[in-house]
Order: structure tokens, then C-alpha cells, then sequence
């Protein structure tokens, strides 16, 4: 007997697992239902066709050859039959039969099943804001948002965007090349919050405004104001000019049609599915975007949706459902973004996190170019890498700079994974040559302090520490150890300038008993004096992590 299997969604986690599954079981009928007109498109390439980056909306639904992937290419080439502009409007779990409403139709039909494969995605988070309703205020999730958008982004108008994550970000830039004035509203203190550790962000924040982004953090939308159309955005006592505004905070799990049939749903709010993607009914499997998945560092169960993600659980919902045997380990929400010239992203845990999750934790942050210093093209990045204290291993690292990020990220997430220590990272043997490392990569280098940290050698402060004791006017000496040259371009403000040459020789300058932070461009010269000052016997001694480099804010000029 022929087995029906039915996939709800047709973009990334549904297109892949209905390609899977008909791979696996040729013989299998296969549709593939979707409420939508466009179908298996790259969503994570919207920002850049607002933008103009990608010219035309059917670039972003091409195979990389440039066949178009449409009902028609799904029928000829994968054997799987499409069913666009289709609402499910229930499912029949004791019958085995899918209630459907075709737009294009008359009435309502049907379609049974043996296997069902949901991959419903998630819907924009909008919230119940005073005339949210008004016209151009949008939401970005689909190629139809994506285009509406594209038209209403018009040079010289003003454009707030609301939420500022991954989303918020990409579209800020894509609307400012456009033309268009920016302002960027987070109601949390930083942007990428659960994503990057506050000084972190605050890097991105400061390349954000550089690129002419107005950015209001802690500020909370209220309502909106105009006739017909939005005119403003009201945040608490603010009243910022807007003809276009893009809701941005986040999404949630599409889980209505599960939850009507009576499905768990975990407690993340998404379907709750075990390794093989099933869920709780063993002829209905969930994937991308609509379920939760577990966390490889807390095994914890997350909801993290990403098209990385989507695309594996697709795969391992297709073999499944088609009568093979595969499954999904999990995540460690490993997760990058290109705004304006920074890259960002992080894999693991945060600081933040692993201190909420109860881990014992060392940071370090280094800063370092992307390849060698010396070879055209180099550029900064910085790393905060965090390890569990009692142990060494590695529980996560975020990047930032110009440089290229993606491949420590990249290298880190594996041993993550594979739950590296320090000193097992600070052993890996990484491709270099000039044009593409340093002889020590950074992570290596990052490794290294982290060694040193856990050791006892190393002590480390944060410049969000060191910027809030300045703000405190704490009793201590912030110890500049560059050149003067250095010093006299740019500095702290309350710094002292001892530069390490000088150091041995004016010891005496310094008083032994109060609190000493060295720091220099990016901190290896920082340590230094640390040691140098341990060794004469000075009773409390750091270096600033990261140094110059890492300090996202006023600067002495």
C-alpha cells in the first residue's frame, strides 16, 4: 500500500523533509501544503532584497543554478505534489484526515494521511500597542512582507524599527541604504539582548550609530499616532517622527494547529518533540521553526529558530516519516549577523546565561586581527570566550568586529559540542598563513588567557566594570602602559601613563596597597605590567580585558 505523508509548510524544515522523505521511499505520495503563494524561499534573505543587495524576489526562492523552486520544479524533479494558497484548517488525528480551505475554491476539502509532518514556522511577536492597527506598521516574515516593505521604504522618510535583534538589525541597515532615516528602538538596555554579553553589544552599538542609525536602548514603545496611516511612535514621553514602522521583537512558535489537535506542547511554547521529531501522536512528526529542541550545554529544552536548524530537522522528520531511522542531537544556538561592516554572532552560552543557569564561570576577551598584522586587508575582531571555572570547558564565545568572525565561531561551536576544554582549544590545529590567521589565531590566543585566568596567573576586569567604577569614582589607578604617542592620541579619561618600558624603573610612583588596572591597546601589555607589578610584590593588580580595543565608549582625544 502506498504511504500518504502530508508536510503543513512548504519552506525550509517542510521543503526539506518532503524532499527527504520521498528520496528515502520513492514510492511514497507525497504533498507538501502551504497557506502561502511563494514557497521554499531563503527568509533569512529578505533584509537583503529590501535593500537592494538582491535584485529580484525569485533569487531568493533559485536553486544555485537559478531554477526557480516552484510547485512546478517540487512535482518534476523531487516527485513531491504542492499545494500552495491552502489554510489547514484542522486536523483529524483518529480519522487521519487534514480539513483544508483552497483559497482558489469553492469550499472546504480534505486529504488523509499515514505520516504528517508539521512545519507551520512561527509568526511575528506583535504587541498590544495602542493603534498598532494603523497603516505602515509592518511585520517581516514572508516574501509578501518583504515586498509590501520594499515598496513603502522610500529615500528621506523617516523608518523605526521596533526590537533590536538579529531582525531589527539587518532590516535597520537595509532600510538606511535605502535612503531612509533610521531610528532603532530596543526596550532592553542593550541591543542583541539574549544573543551578546553587554559589552558586546555595546560594540555593535557603537558601529550601529557610527553608520548614522539613531539607537534608543532602554526605551519602551507605547502606541502609535496618525490618521490611516503612522505618523509616529510614542515611547513613554518620546514622540518620534515616523512614516514607516517595522515591528521587530521576536516570534513565536505556530503552534495553533497542533495545539487544536491536542498535541503537547513543551513548556518553551513550541510543539514538544522527542530526537526523531516525532510528537506526542507517533504518526505526526514537527520540525523548524513550530518545535522546541534541547540545548547540547544545559540540556535544557530551548526554542531557538533558525534555518540552519530548520533544514535538520527537516531532514531527520523526512527519513522518519518515510519509515527510516534518524535523529536530532540538538542545539547550541550558534547564530551570526553582517550590520553595515560588523560581524556578530555567538555560539553557546553567554555570560549571562551560564551564570543564570548556576555555572561557576571565568570570561576572557580578546581582541586580535582576523588575520596577520601585517597582510592587506587585516582587520580587528574581538572575543569574549567563557569557560566553567572548576573544569575548563568551554561553554560559549561571542565575536564581533570588521574581521572575519564566522570561522572562530565556526571552530568553537565544534568543540562546544564536543565539550572542549581550554587547554584542548588552545591545542587545535587551525589552518594558517598570513592571508587567513595569524600564527596564533585569536582563539588560540583566547584560549591561552582563559588558561591563564583558571590558573591563577591571569586576572582580568571588564571595561563595563572599569567604566562603572569611574562612573563610582572608586579608589583606584587605572594604568596606562602604551607608548606616549599612544596615550597622547587617545586615552580614558583619569587615566595614568606609566608605559610598560618605564614600569620597573617607577615602581616607586606606584602605592602597593591600593588597586591597580593596567590596560594598553589590547591588553597583552596590560598583563604584563600585571605580572611585572605582582612580582614586585603590589597587593591588588588586574589588566583591563581587551584594552582599547575592546572600549565601546567615550574615548580621551
Amino acid at each position: 500500500m502506498q504511504t500518504k505523508i502530508v508536510v503543513v509548510g512548504a519552506n525550509a524544515a517542510g521543503a526539506k523533509a518532503a524532499s527527504k522523505a520521498k528520496r528515502l521511499n520513492p514510492q511514497a505520495e507525497i504533498t507538501l501544503i502551504d497557506r502561502g503563494h511563494f514557497i521554499s524561499y531563503g527568509a533569512c534573505g529578505i533584509p537583503y532584497y529590501v535593500s537592494g543587495g538582491v535584485a529580484e524576489v525569485n533569487e531568493l526562492m533559485s536553486t544555485p543554478v537559478g531554477v526557480l523552486r516552484d510547485a512546478n520544479f517540487f512535482k518534476k524533479v523531487k516527485g513531491v505534489a504542492v499545494r500552495t494558497d491552502t489554510e489547514v484548517l484542522g486536523i483529524d488525528r483518529e480519522a487521519k484526515v487534514l480539513h483544508l480551505l483552497d483559497q482558489g475554491s469553492a469550499g472546504p476539502s480534505s486529504i488523509p494521511y499515514d505520516r504528517l509532518i508539521l512545519a507551520t514556522g512561527s509568526l511575528p511577536l506583535v504587541p498590544k500597542l495602542a493603534n498598532v492597527d494603523l497603516t505602515n506598521i509592518l511585520t517581516v516574515k514572508s516574501l509578501e512582507d518583504a515586498q509590501l516593505l520594499k515598496g513603502l521604504a522610500i529615500s528621506g522618510d523617516s523608518a523605526c524599527i521596533v526590537g533590536g535583534g538579529l531582525i531589527g538589525l539587518e532590516i535597520a541597515e537595509a532600510l538606511q541604504q535605502k535612503g531612509m532615516r533610521v531610528t532603532l528602538i530596543e526596550m532592553r538596555e542593550q541591543l542583541l539582548p539574549g544573543i551578546l554579553d553587554a559589552e558586546m553589544a555595546a560594540l555593535v552599538e557603537k558601529h550601529v550609530r557610527q553608520q548614522g542609525v539613531t539607537v534608543l536602548t532602554d526605551c519602551k514603545v507605547t502606541g502609535f499616532a496618525g490618521k490611516g496611516a503612522v505618523e509616529a511612535v510614542l515611547a513613554g514621553e518620546r514622540k518620534l517622527s515616523a512614516d514607516l514602522v517595522v515591528l521587530a521583537p521576536g516570534v513565536v512558535p505556530n503552534v495553533a494547529l497542533a495545539r487544536a489537535a491536542g498535541l503537547d506542547i513543551g513548556a518553551t511554547g513550541a510543539i514538544a518533540v522527542d530526537a526523531a521529531q516525532a510528537t506526542s501522536d507517533p504518526d505526526i512528526y514537527a520540525c523548524g521553526d513550530c518545535c522546541e529542541t534541547t540545548h547540547l550545554v544545559t540540556g535544557k529544552k530551548v526554542h531557538i529558530p533558525l534555518g540552519s536548524t530548520a533544514n535538520k530537522q527537516g531532514r531527520v522528520a523526512g527519513i522518519n516519516a518515510a519509515g527510516g531511522q534518524a535523529s536530532f542531537a540538538g542545539v547550541i544556538g550558534t547564530s551570526i549577523l553582517k550590520v553595515f561592516r560588523l560581524n556578530a554572532g555567538k555560539t553557546g552560552l553567554s555570560e549571562t546565561e551560564a551564570r543564570a543557569e548556576g555555572y561557576d564561570v571565568e570570561t576572557v576577551i580578546s581582541p586580535a586581527h582576523d588575520r596577520a598584522h601585517f597582510f592587506p586587508g587585516a582587520k580587528p575582531i574581538v572575543l569574549k570566550l567563557v569557560a566553567e571555572r572548576s573544569t575548563g570547558r568551554i561553554l560559549g564565545l561571542q565575536a564581533a568586529g570588521e574581521g572575519c568572525v564566522d570561522k572562530r565561531l565556526d571552530a568553537a561551536a565544534t568543540a562546544i559540542t564536543f565539550k572542549a576544554t581550554a587547554e584542548q582549544m588552545s591545542q587545535l590545529d587551525l589552518a594558517y598563513a598570513p592571508p587567513y590567521a595569524a600564527a596564533m589565531d585569536n582563539l588560540i590566543v583566547a584560549a591561552d588567557i582563559m588558561k591563564n585566568k583558571l590558573n591563577g596567573q591571569a586576572r582580568g576586569i571588564s571595561a563595563r566594570e572599569v567604566k562603572l567604577r569611574l562612573e563610582r569614582e572608586d579608589d583606584f589607578i587605572l594604568l596606562d602602559v602604551r607608548s606616549p604617542a599612544e596615550h597622547a592620541e587617545s586615552g580614558i579619561e583619569g587615566a595614568r601613563l606609566i608605559p610598560l618600558g618605564m614600569l620597573r624603573e617607577r615602581l616607586h610612583e606606584l602605592p602597593a596597597d591600593k588597586e591597580i588596572v593596567a590596560f594598553c591597546k589590547i591588553s597583552l601589555r596590560g598583563y604584563e605590567a600585571q605580572r611585572i607589578l605582582d612580582a614586585a610584590g603590589f597587593a591588588n593588580v588586574k589588566f583591563m580585558d581587551g584594552g582599547m580595543l575592546a572600549w565601546p565608549y567615550p574615548v580621551r582625544s
